[in-house]
């Protein structure tokens, strides 16, 4: 589980790294590390932590798109 955290960790590092960077080659290689380690994380992660990966994004769209609609 440990492995697992640290790479979902590296990834939100690289992905607060690509939105807060101007330089376009940061910006590309920050991402590319982002994606393959979010990747190791689910990979590597229980089930207990994919299905929160899973689910959060799910609940806060339906959340906005109520809000949305009201």
């Amino acid at each position: 589980m440990n492995l697992s955290l640290f790479a979902l960790g590296i990834a939100v590092c690289a992905i607060c790294l690509s939105f807060n960077t101007k330089e376009e080659v940061v910006k590309v290689a920050t991402a590319s590390v982002a994606v393959f380690t979010g990747f190791l994380a689910v990979c590597y992660a229980p089930w207990m932590i994919k299905l929160v990966v899973i689910v959060v994004p799910l609940l806060l769209d339906r959340i906005n798109h109520w809000s949305a609609d009201t």
